[in-house]
C-alpha cells in the first residue's frame, strides 16, 4: 500500500496543483483586482497628466493618484486594487467607452478598501466640456463598463422603537414621584454598570425614627457608591442632628440648614466628600415654582459615560379660563376691572392672573395691558389698534396650586443614543453616518448621527453620536405605521464632486437661491453603453444646476433590461445619494432599469424580458426632482425599496421651481409672462413619474418641499424624445405596480395623479415657459388606447401621514385604492375626476379596506421649527397641526365623482369650537360639482364623535363665503346608513332645496340634511357668455332658489351651471341678464326613462329652433336625434314620439316648457347613456334691448306644485343595529292648520325616535329629554289660558329639569305667543328679543352652554322641524 502511494504521489501533486490553478483563475473571475494580466499602476499626482488607457491595456491602481482625466477606451481596462491602504482617485472627469472598462469588485466579490473617486474642477476655468457629457463626470459611452461594487449594508430600515428629543434611551433609569412621597428619597447606584442597586424613602417630615433610619442606611452604603439623595414635598419637621451631620459627612454644605418644604437635590461618591454635587432653594409657597437640581458624569468599568440627575422642586401648573364675551367696555376710569368680571362669573377666575388675552369675537387678537394691580385688585386695558375696544372676548391665564415632584434619572448614553431598529445592522460600523427621517409635518426635522462602538448593542441597534432635536416615531400609531425611516450615508465607494465654500455664478440667478457651490460631478450613462451596475457606492456633491448633469443620469439609453440585450439586466442598488446639486437618479429615455436592493436578485434577474430595478437606494437633501423621469416615454423601470427625503427645491425646470425661483426665472418664457408660481411652478417631488407605466415597490418620499410620489403626464414626448409615441399615450396607458409604498412630511402631498406639463415652447399665444405645470387627465385603458376597456389603476397598502396639505389627490378613472392608511393630514384624501363631462366620459373612483386618522397619539414636537402649534386630539393637548389652529382638517373629501368609499374606520376625527375637523367633507371654495353617485358603505368610526362625521361648511374661515356653485351643490349617498344612520339616504347641503323635500331631517351639527330620492344632474351650457348668474326654482320650493355662477372661468366663451335635481320634478331657470341666446342642456346621469321638466326664463316675442342629439365624445361624433315643434297646449308637452317632441312657449309668463327624457341606458358609472351624451340645443331669437330674463314673478304661485316625498324617507337604525355609543336621536315635531274636507283643524305633535306625542289641547307642550342617554325625563301640557298670566307653572316646569336636558317645545291653535312665557325660551337656547307668530316650534337646551342644533321655527301657517340631535349631547373643546 505504501508502495502504491508513492507511485501515486506525483498523480495527487499534479490535480493539487491543477485545483489550486482553477482556484486562483475562479477567484480572478470573481474578483476583478486577482486578474494576473492586470499591470500594478500608480501615476502620482499631476493635475495636468491626461490618462489614455487603451489598445488592450489592462492598468491596476495600487496608491492613490491626481490626474488631469481618464479616457479608458479600445479595450483598456482599468481596475482599483482591493487594498487596506485608502485609495483616492481625483480627476476632472473619466470618460469610458469603445470597450473600454473600470471595475471596483464585483457583484460576487464586493470592494472591501475605501476607495474614493473625486471629481474636481470649477465651472468658469474656461475649459471646453466635452460636447455630450460635459465637465466633472464619469462618462460611460457606446461600449463602455462601469462596475462598481461596495461591500454589502443594509441600505435602510425603520425606527422600532420611538426616539424622543434628548429623552432616555436603552439602559436608562427614570424615577417621579409627586404627591403621597413625602420625606428623604435615596438611591444607591453601581459605578460599574450605571445601575440602582437600592433605592428608599424616609419620612422624616413624620417621624423621628425615619430620621433615625436614614443614618442607618446610609451608614451601611458600601465605600465607593454614588448616592442620589433629595426631599420631595417636605422632610425638614423631625429631621434630628445625626442625620443632618451624616449627610453633611457625606459632602453636604446645605443639609444642615434644610428648611421647611425647602427643595433639596443632592450626588455623591460614599468616601468621597469632594466628588459632591449639590442645589438647594427655599420654599416659595404658592407664589410659583422652585427647583434645585443637580447633575454628574461618571464613567463605568468599561469607560462609557453615564449621567445622574437629581430634581427636587415644587412645579406650578398653568391653564387658560374659558373665554367671557365681554359686550361694552367700561366706562370706569383706569380700566377694566378683574373683581367686576369675577363676580359675574364667581369661581372661574383665579384671583391672580399670570396673563390676560383679548381677541374680537371672530377671534383677532387684541392687545391687553394690566393698568393697575394691587393685592387681587387688577384692572387692564383692551386696545384694538391703538384704540379702546368695545365689544370683545377675554380669557386669563391662572395658575393651579403648586405640587411637589422628584425625579432622578440615569442617562447611559452622555451625548449618545441608542437606536432600536427594525433589521439587524450590524453591517453598520463605526464612523458610517446615518440619517433619521422626520416624522412631523417638517421635513427639516430629519437628522444625522454618525455610527458609534457599541459592545452592548443588540444585532438591531447602534449607539449614535449625539442627542436627537425632535421626535422620530418608532412604532405603529393607532393603526398606521409611522416609524421613522433610517438611511445608512457612508460608503466605502464614494463618487464625490470636490466643490468650493461657497457659491459662484457659473449659472443664471444661481447664487440668489443658493450660498454654497452646487457646482458637483455627475455620472451619465449613453445610448449603446455595454454594461452598467452600480452597487454599495455612495455619491456626495454629484449633480449641477444644470440640464442633464445629475449624480446619475441614464441618458436615452433606450431599453437597458434583458430587451435591450443586457444580461444582467442593468441596476443600480444599494447607494447613498446625499448632499446632491441636482436629483438623485434620473431616467431619461430609458426602459427597464433596476433600481435593485438585493444582489442575488440582480444577478439571477436574467431571464428575457424580466423588469431590472432600482432599488434600496437612498437619496437625501437633494435640489429638484430625486427620482426622476423626465421626458414620458420612460416605461418599466422598477423603483423598489427606495428612500427620498429631505428634497428641496433647483432651478432647472418649472416643475422644480420654488415661488421665488418661478418669479425669477423668466428667461425662458414669452416676454410679458406673469408668473404664477402654484399653478405652474412648486411641483418639486421625490418621486417624479412622467409615464405611469413604472413599478414603485416599497418606497418611501419621507419629505419633499412639495409632493411625495408626483404622477405627472406629457400629452407627447418632450425634448430628444419627441415622437416616441402618440399623442395622449401617457395619459392612457395602465398604471405600473404601486405597492407597499409610504409617504410623510411633505407640503403639498403625499402623492398626487393629476396635471401634466406644456409640450410646447413659450410663445405669444401661451408665454407659459416650456414644462411648466398645465391641466392633464388620466384615463387608463387597456393597451392605451381610450376606445378599449378601461384599467383601473390600482394603489394598495399606500401609507400618507404628517402632509401638510394632503395625504394624496388623486384625479382620474379609474383609481382604485385599497388597504391604506392615512393620519395626520391637513385632508387625507381627495379623489377627483376627470372633472366629469365634458372632460370625462364616466369612470369609478374606490377607495376600501382603509383607515383614516384624524390626529394621532403622534403630538410631535415643539420647537420654533413648527408652522403650527395649538390643541387638538381627543384629549385636547398641545400638537404641531398641518396648517393653520383653525383649518378644517378632513379625512375624505369628495370632489367631482362618482366616488365609491367602502369599509373604511375613521379614527379620531374630533372638532373643536372654531375647528371644523370632519372624517367626510367636501372641497373647499368648490366651483365645480358633486356626483349625486358618490357613495359611502361599511363606514366606522373610532373614537369620532357623531357631530364630526360630516361637515358641509359654514361661512367663515377657510370656507370664505361658502358661495360657490360646488359649495351649493354637495350631495352624497349614504347606502347602507353607516354614516348617518338612514340606510339609503342621501346627504346634502341644508339649504340645497332642490334635492330637499318635506320630509328631510335637518343635522345642524353637519350644516347638513338627510334625504331620500332619485337625482340625477342637468348641465346648462350659455354659449357666447360667461358672466350670466343662473337662478334654478324647483317648482314645489318657489322661495327657496339655488343661484349659479358658473363652474368656468369668466375668461371662457361659454358658462356651464350643473345643478343636482330630482327626478320627475319640474323646474323653472331665470338669469340675472339677457338670456343667452344659444344653450345647450345635457342630461347627466340620467337613466333610460328619467326625466325632468324645465321652463326656461326669454324675453317676450322670442322665437326658437330646439333640437336633440347624441354626442359620443370618444370617437367625436355627433348625432341628431329628433327636433322639437311648439305646441299651443301645455299638456302635449308630455307628449313625445322617437323624433318629436314639443315645446311649449307660455309668452305670458315669459318661460318656454320642454320635458326632457333620456332615451337611452346608462352604464353603471358612466355620466351619459351607452350612444353617448344626450343633448337638447336651444337656439333663440331674442329681440333686441331685451331686458334681465328674471320671470320668477310670472311664474309664482301659477307653476307652484305641491311638495310630494316619491321616495318615502328610510327609517333609522337603532339599538343594535348602531354600531357607536353615541347616536343620533330623530325629533319632528309640526304645527299646522290643516284642511278636512271644507273644514279647518290646527294639529300638533312632537316624535321623538317614532314615538308620537300629540297635542290634544291648544297652548304649549313641552316634551324633556335626558341628553346623555337620550330618555324621556317628563311630558307635560299647558292650556294657552295659563300662558297668558304669569307663567309659574312653566317655568317652574323648566326650572326643575336638571341640566343637560333637551327640551322640545310645540304649540297648538290659539296660543299666547307674547307674554314673559317667552323668556323660558330665551333661557333654553333662543335668540334674545325673539318674535312668535301662530305656530311654534322649538327645540332648546337646558344646560351650560348652546348647542349648535337649537332651533326654532316660527310661521303664521306651518311651524316644522325635522331634525337630530346628538345622542348624548356634549359640548365641543374650544381651540
Amino acid at each position: 500500500m505504501r508502495a502504491a502511494s508513492g507511485r501515486d504521489a506525483p498523480l495527487q501533486a499534479m490535480l493539487t496543483l491543477c485545483w489550486l490553478t482553477l482556484a486562483v483563475s475562479a477567484v480572478a473571475a470573481e474578483c476583478p483586482d486577482q486578474s494576473p494580466e492586470l499591470q500594478a499602476w500608480s501615476p502620482g499626482h499631476d493635475q495636468d497628466h491626461h490618462v489614455l488607457i487603451g489598445q488592450g491595456r489592462r492598468l491596476l491602481l495600487t496608491a492613490s493618484a491626481t490626474v488631469n482625466s481618464i479616457h479608458i477606451s479600445q479595450g483598456g481596462k482599468l481596475v482599483i486594487k482591493d487594498q487596506d491602504a485608502a485609495i483616492v482617485l481625483r480627476t476632472r472627469h473619466i470618460l469610458i467607452d469603445e470597450g473600454g472598462e473600470l471595475h471596483a469588485g464585483s457583484a460576487l466579490c464586493p470592494y472591501q478598501g475605501s476607495l474614493s473617486i473625486v471629481l474636481y474642477g470649477r465651472a468658469d476655468e474656461g475649459i471646453q466640456p466635452d460636447p455630450y457629457f460635459g465637465l466633472k463626470f464619469i462618462g460611460v459611452g457606446r461600449g463602455g463598463v462601469l462596475e462598481l461594487h461596495g461591500r454589502k449594508k443594509l441600505s435602510w430600515t425603520f425606527l422600532n422603537k420611538t426616539l424622543h428629543p434628548g429623552g432616555m434611551e436603552e439602559g436608562g433609569y427614570f424615577f417621579e414621584r409627586s404627591w403621597g412621597h413625602r420625606g428623604v428619597i435615596v438611591h444607591v447606584i453601581d459605578p460599574k454598570s450605571a445601575t440602582v442597586i437600592h433605592s428608599d424613602r424616609f419620612d422624616t417630615y413624620r417621624s423621628k425614627k425615619a430620621s433615625e433610619r436614614l443614618v442607618q442606611y446610609l451608614n451601611a452604603v458600601p465605600t465607593g457608591r454614588i448616592l442620589s439623595v433629595a426631599v420631595n414635598d417636605e422632610g425638614s419637621r423631625n429631621l434630628d442632628d445625626a442625620a443632618r451631620k451624616a449627610m453633611t459627612k457625606l459632602g453636604s454644605r446645605h443639609f444642615l440648614h434644610l428648611g421647611f418644604r425647602h427643595p433639596w437635590s443632592f450626588i455623591t461618591v460614599k468616601g468621597n466628600p469632594l466628588s459632591s454635587v449639590e442645589d438647594h432653594i427655599e420654599y416659595h409657597g404658592h407664589r410659583g415654582s422652585a427647583a434645585a437640581r443637580v447633575s454628574k458624569v461618571f464613567q463605568t468599568e468599561h469607560g462609557e459615560l453615564f449621567n445622574v440627575s437629581s430634581s427636587s422642586e415644587w412645579v406650578q401648573d398653568v391653564e387658560w379660563t374659558g373665554w367671557f364675551d365681554h359686550d361694552q367696555a367700561s366706562q370706569t376710569k383706569g380700566g377694566e376691572k378683574i373683581s367686576d368680571l369675577r363676580a359675574a362669573h364667581p369661581g372661574k377666575i383665579c384671583n391672580r392672573p399670570i396673563d390676560i388675552q383679548a381677541t374680537t369675537v371672530d377671534g383677532a387678537n387684541l392687545t391687553t395691558e394690566v393698568v393697575y394691580k394691587r393685592g387681587q385688585d387688577y384692572r387692564f386695558v383692551c386696545y384694538d389698534r391703538g384704540q379702546a375696544c368695545h365689544t370683545y372676548r377675554v380669557r386669563f391665564l391662572c395658575g393651579k396650586p403648586v405640587r411637589p415632584k422628584l425625579t432622578v434619572t440615569i442617562d447611559t448614553n452622555v451625548n449618545s443614543t441608542i437606536l432600536t431598529l427594525a433589521d439587524d445592522v450590524q453591517s453598520w460600523r463605526p464612523g458610517d453616518m446615518l440619517v433619521v427621517a422626520s416624522t412631523d409635518y417638517s421635513m427639516y426635522q430629519a437628522e444625522e448621527f454618525q455610527v458609534l462602538p457599541c459592545k452592548a448593542c443588540a444585532p438591531n441597534q447602534v449607539k449614535v453620536a449625539g442627542k436627537p432635536l425632535y421626535l422620530h416615531m418608532g412604532e405603529e400609531t393607532d393603526g398606521v405605521d409611522m416609524r421613522a425611516e433610517v438611511g445608512l450615508l457612508s460608503r466605502n465607494i464614494v463618487v464625490m464632486g470636490e466643490v468650493e465654500g461657497s457659491c459662484y455664478p457659473y449659472a443664471s440667478h444661481i447664487c440668489s437661491f443658493f450660498d454654497f457651490d452646487t457646482f458637483g460631478g455627475h455620472i451619465k450613462f449613453a445610448l449603446g453603453f455595454k454594461a452598467a451596475h452600480l452597487a454599495g457606492v455612495e455619491l456626495k456633491h454629484m449633480g449641477q444646476q444644470l440640464v442633464g448633469q445629475y449624480p446619475i443620469h441614464f441618458h436615452l439609453a433606450g431599453d437597458v433590461d434583458a430587451q435591450g440585450g443586457y444580461d444582467p439586466p442593468t441596476y443600480v442598488r444599494e447607494l447613498s445619494i446625499h448632499h446632491t446639486f441636482s436629483r438623485c437618479v434620473t431616467v431619461h429615455g430609458s426602459n427597464g432599469l433596476l433600481v435593485c436592493k438585493h444582489r442575488g436578485v440582480c444577478i439571477r434577474g436574467r431571464a428575457a424580458g424580466s423588469d431590472p430595478w432600482v432599488k434600496d437606494v437612498v437619496g437625501y437633501n437633494s435640489l429638484g426632482h430625486c427620482f426622476f423621469t423626465e421626458d414620458g416615454p420612460e416605461e418599466r423601470n422598477t423603483f423598489d425599496h427606495c428612500l427620498g427625503l429631505l428634497v428641496k427645491s433647483g432651478t432647472l425646470l418649472p416643475s422644480d421651481r420654488d415661488s421665488k425661483m418661478c418669479k425669477m426665472i423668466t428667461e425662458d418664457s414669452y416676454p410679458g409672462y406673469v408668473p404664477k408660481p402654484r399653478q405652474d411652478c412648486n411641483a418639486v417631488s421625490t418621486f417624479w413619474m412622467a409615464n405611469p407605466n413604472n413599478n414603485l415597490i416599497n418606497c418611501a418620499a419621507a419629505g419633499s418641499e412639495e409632493t411625495g410620489f408626483w404622477f405627472i403626464f406629457h400629452h407627447v414626448p418632450t425634448g430628444p424624445s419627441v415622437g416616441m409615441y402618440s399623442p395622449g399615450y401617457s395619459e392612457h396607458i395602465p398604471l405600473g405596480k404601486f405597492h407597499n409604498n409610504r409617504a410623510h412630511s411633505n407640503y403639498r402631498a403625499g402623492m398626487i395623479i393629476d396635471n401634466g406639463v406644456k409640450t410646447t415652447e413659450a410663445s405669444a399665444k401661451d408665454k407659459r415657459p416650456f414644462l411648466s405645470i398645465i391641466s392633464a387627465r388620466y384615463s387608463p385603458h387597456q393597451d392605451a388606447d381610450p376606445l378599449k376597456p378601461r384599467e383601473p389603476a390600482v394603489i394598495k397598502h399606500f401609507t400618507a401621514y404628517k402632509n401638510q396639505d394632503h395625504g394624496a389627490w388623486l384625479r382620474g378613472g379609474d383609481v382604485w385604492l385599497d388597504s391604506c392608511r392615512f393620519a395626520d393630514n391637513g385632508i387625507g384624501l381627495t379623489l377627483a375626476s376627470g372633472g366629469t363631462f365634458p372632460y370625462d366620459d364616466g369612470s369609478k373612483q374606490e377607495i376600501k379596506n382603509s383607515l383614516f386618522v384624524g390626529e394621532s397619539g403622534n403630538v410631535g414636537t415643539e420647537m420654533m421649527d413648527n408652522r403650527i402649534w395649538g390643541p387638538g386630539g381627543l384629549d385636547h393637548s398641545g400638537r404641531t397641526l398641518p396648517i393653520g389652529q383653525d383649518f378644517p382638517i378632513r379625512g375624505i373629501q369628495f370632489y367631482d365623482g362618482p366616488v365609491n368609499i367602502q369599509n373604511c374606520t375613521f379614527r379620531k376625527f374630533a372638532a373643536l369650537e372654531g375647528r371644523h375637523t370632519s372624517a367626510l367633507a367636501f372641497r373647499l371654495n368648490n366651483a365645480w360639482q358633486s356626483c349625486p353617485h358618490n357613495n359611502v358603505t361599511g363606514i366606522a368610526f373610532e373614537d369620532v364623535p357623531i357631530t364630526s362625521r360630516v361637515f358641509f361648511g359654514e361661512p367663515g374661515p377657510w370656507f370664505n363665503q361658502l358661495d360657490m356653485d360646488g359649495d351649493k351643490t354637495s350631495v352624497f349617498h349614504d347606502v347602507d346608513g353607516s354614516v348617518s344612520e338612514y340606510p339609503g339616504s342621501y346627504l346634502t347641503k341644508d339649504d340645497n332645496w332642490l334635492v330637499r323635500h318635506p320630509d328631510c331631517i335637518s343635522v345642524p351639527d353637519w350644516r347638513g340634511a338627510i334625504c331620500s330620492g332619485r337625482y340625477a344632474q342637468m348641465y346648462i351650457q350659455a354659449y357666447k357668455t360667461s358672466n350670466l348668474r343662473m337662478k334654478i326654482i324647483k317648482n314645489d320650493f318657489p322661495s327657496r332658489p339655488l343661484h349659479l355662477a358658473g363652474a368656468l372661468a369668466r375668461s371662457s366663451h361659454y358658462q356651464q351651471y350643473q345643478p343636482v335635481v330630482t327626478l320627475q320634478k319640474g323646474y323653472t331657470v331665470h338669469w340675472d341678464q339677457t338670456a343667452p341666446a344659444e344653450l345647450a342642456i345635457w342630461l347627466i346621469n340620467f337613466n333610460k326613462g328619467d326625466w325632468i321638466r324645465v321652463g326656461l326664463c326669454y324675453p317676450r316675442g322670442t322665437t326658437f329652433s330646439i333640437l336633440s342629439d347624441v354626442h359620443d365624445r370618444r370617437r367625436k361624433q355627433t348625432s341628431k336625434t329628433g327636433t322639437f315643434v311648439q305646441t299651443l297646449q301645455m299638456d302635449k308637452v308630455e307628449q313625445s314620439f322617437p323624433g318629436r317632441s314639443h315645446y311649449y312657449w307660455d309668452e305670458a309668463s315669459g318661460l318656454l316648457f320642454l320635458k326632457l327624457r333620456a332615451q337611452n341606458e346608462r352604464e353603471r358609472f358612466a355620466f351619459c347613456s351607452v350612444k353617448g351624451c344626450e343633448r337638447i340645443r336651444i337656439k333663440a331669437l331674442i329681440p333686441e334691448d331685451a331686458g334681465i330674463s328674471d320671470c320668477t314673478a310670472t311664474a309664482y304661485p301659477r307653476f307652484t306644485e305641491r311638495a310630494v316625498v316619491d321616495v318615502p324617507m328610510p327609517r333609522k337604525l337603532c339599538g343594535a343595529q348602531l354600531k357607536t355609543k353615541d347616536h343620533f336621536l330623530e325629533v319632528k315635531m309640526e304645527s299646522s292648520r290643516q284642511r278636512f274636507f271644507h273644514l279647518l283643524s290646527d294639529v300638533a305633535y312632537i316624535e321623538v325616535d317614532g314615538t308620537r306625542y300629540p297635542s290634544s289641547e291648544d297652548g304649549i307642550q313641552v316634551v324633556a329629554i335626558n341628553a346623555s342617554q337620550g330618555h324621556m325625563l317628563s311630558h307635560a301640557s299647558f292650556r294657552s289660558a295659563i300662558l297668558q298670566g304669569v307663567p309659574w307653572q312653566l317655568s317652574n316646569h323648566v326650572e326643575a329639569l336638571p341640566d343637560n336636558s333637551i327640551v322640545l317645545m310645540v304649540s297648538k291653535g290659539r296660543y299666547a305667543s307674547r307674554g314673559p312665557w317667552t323668556r323660558v325660551l330665551e333661557k333654553l337656547g333662543a335668540d334674545k328679543g325673539l318674535r312668535l307668530k301662530e305656530k311654534m316650534a322649538f327645540v332648546g337646551f337646558k344646560g351650560s352652554f348652546r348647542p349648535t342644533w337649537v332651533t326654532l321655527d316660527t310661521e303664521d301657517q306651518n311651524a316644522k322641524i325635522f331634525q337630530v340631535v346628538p345622542i348624548p349631547v356634549v359640548r365641543k373643546k374650544r381651540l
